[in-house]
């Protein structure tokens, strides 16, 4: 394991994070919202809400847990986008996209941007103390407790307009599907009340988090199957037969981070985070060592994400801190030997591709986009720097 988080740290501090200091936009702010797939920047591109949240995420976190304060000068820069175009003013929330020069493109307001917001201010308020910054994380989260969340279903709902009308939920359905309440949507919310719990302790965000626990074991997680539930209507009924393995074994360690911070020591809580990482280690590892995609009713989708092979790791290392079971280690082993083979990119100024079709050729999609950012894959090595000792 010491040789692993050996390559793991240089791969972060050597690899990622430089690409990604790379795409500073120095003249508009923020960061350039494209790079294609030929690693071309395209300082035109628009800058995203969710993408803006998770570079500032992943810059802060770096600066907390290596002190490098290079770090701590990206996350600034990050943040004052994300303060002054990111945020509206007028209406409160997080856009969902803005142009190159950071005026408003899409107004939409996604409770999964406003939680990518907490997360990000939040830890950013760790790495700068800046009281402004947790200032403003706490104000999202009354947001979203006031317009983002249903008492009467106990679910947090999806998508509004600027103005907070509540709107069908284009952004976050797919699979032929228009969703009222998602899985997705509910442990990203977890992920970000547990940052925030970390530096406010605040008894409404205990509150919250605990009927969030609640939720993802009552109405999410299916204890017959050992899969989460990723469509739902507001009934609570699930609108589609679909498996999705990185949001599960993803969901298994933000659950039990929860369960740290908070120190709750339910066993079903516990034994839900075991049973998933064991079911998606028999059900949806490959003989290569990856972990595919998803599955709808009985059609398997093999394509090797890139953010699903880091969760993956991430949440098996999980797994063998629950159980000592020493077959997870060697998941873990068998994940990163197919990333550095596969899915890191090894060119010049490269990264981490989207993916790698079945086939064994690496996706065509862009390498920095909407939704490709460094939130995931340093995480994974952050995780991985903290928790191999």
């Amino acid at each position: 394991m010491q040789k692993l988080k050996a390559e793991i740290i240089r791969e972060l501090e050597d690899h990622i994070l430089p690409f990604w200091s790379g795409c500073m936009d120095s003249t508009n702010g923020g960061f350039y919202g494209g790079v294609n797939i030929d690693l071309q920047q395209q300082p035109q591109a628009d800058k995203g809400g969710i993408a803006t949240s998770r570079i500032l995420w992943s810059f802060s976190s770096a600066y907390v847990i290596t002190g490098n304060e290079q770090y701590l000068s990206c996350a600034k820069h990050a943040y004052t986008f994300l303060i002054d175009q990111i945020m509206d003013k007028e209406f409160q929330g997080l856009y969902w996209m803005v142009d190159y020069m950071g005026a408003p493109k899409d107004t939409r307001k996604h409770v999964y941007t406003q939680s990518f917001g907490i997360y990000a201010l939040s830890e950013y308020y760790k790495a700068s103390k800046d009281p402004n910054a947790l200032e403003m994380a706490k104000q999202l989260f009354h947001l979203i407790e006031m317009k983002g969340f249903n008492p009467e279903i106990n679910a947090y709902k999806e998508e509004f307009d600027r103005v907070w009308t509540e709107i069908p939920n284009e952004m976050l359905s797919e699979n032929g599907v228009q969703a009222d309440i998602t899985m997705n949507t509910h442990i990203h919310v977890l992920e970000a009340y547990t940052n925030l719990f970390t530096v406010w302790p605040d008894d409404r965000l205990r509150a919250a988090l605990t009927n969030l626990l609640e939720i993802l074991y009552t109405k999410i997680y299916n204890p017959n199957t050992k899969f989460l539930g990723v469509f739902f209507d507001k009934k609570w009924h699930s609108l589609l037969d679909l498996k999705s393995f990185g949001h599960d074994i993803e969901a298994s360690w933000l659950i039990d981070r929860t369960l740290h911070v908070l120190n709750i020591d339910k066993p079903e809580y516990v034994q839900m985070v075991i049973d998933i990482a064991y079911n998606i280690a028999n059900y949806a590892i490959q003989e290569d060592g990856s972990l595919i995609n998803e599955q709808e009713q009985d059609h398997v989708d093999k394509t090797r994400v890139w953010w699903v092979q880091a969760e993956a790791i991430v949440g098996f290392y999980n797994a063998y801190q629950r159980t000592q079971d020493p077959i997870f280690l060697k998941l873990v082993s068998n994940l990163w030997h197919y990333i550095k083979d596969n899915i890191i990119d090894d060119r010049p100024n490269g990264e981490w591709f989207w993916s790698i079709e079945p086939d064994g050729t690496p996706s065509p999609r862009e390498i920095n986009g909407a939704w490709k950012c460094p939130y995931h894959n340093s995480r994974f090595c952050l995780e991985m720097i903290e928790r191999v000792n």
